[in-house]
């Protein structure tokens, strides 16, 4: 059974720094293309990163650019997203997702099939 956990949500001033973790099981990571995305209220979702099967490549969209980290620990199964210098803006609910192509590199939320269940990142002013 696949499933992905994440953790490491909370508040935080702006300025300030969080590491979101992204459990799996029921699969390998390194096997997968691991996305990380954010919903605010009212907004669409947005992808944040994709951090590649096998060699691990990564690539952020242009707000993040800089300011956030995807990186994978094979041994725990485990992908994470360091959040340095958050903004308000920033603030939503963040999700991590299993790639569902072999070999894709994306962000587009429509091609990966399955999803956690988000954690709350909310950045004070």
């Amino acid at each position: 059974q696949v499933q992905l956990v994440e953790s490491g949500g909370g508040l935080v001033q702006a300025g300030g720094s969080l590491r979101l973790s992204c459990a799996a099981s029921g699969f390998t990571v390194d096997h997968y293309a691991i996305g990380w995305f954010r919903q605010a209220p009212g907004k669409e979702r947005e992808g944040l990163s994709c951090i590649s099967s096998g060699d691990g490549s990564t690539d952020y969209t242009d707000s993040v650019k800089g300011r956030f980290t995807a990186s994978r620990d094979n041994a725990k199964n485990t992908v994470y997203l360091q959040m340095n210098s958050l903004k308000p803006e920033d603030t939503a609910v963040y999700y991590c997702a299993r790639g569902g192509i072999v070999g894709m590199h994306s962000f587009k939320p429509a091609l990966y099939d399955f999803w956690g269940q988000g954690t709350q990142v909310t950045v004070s002013s």
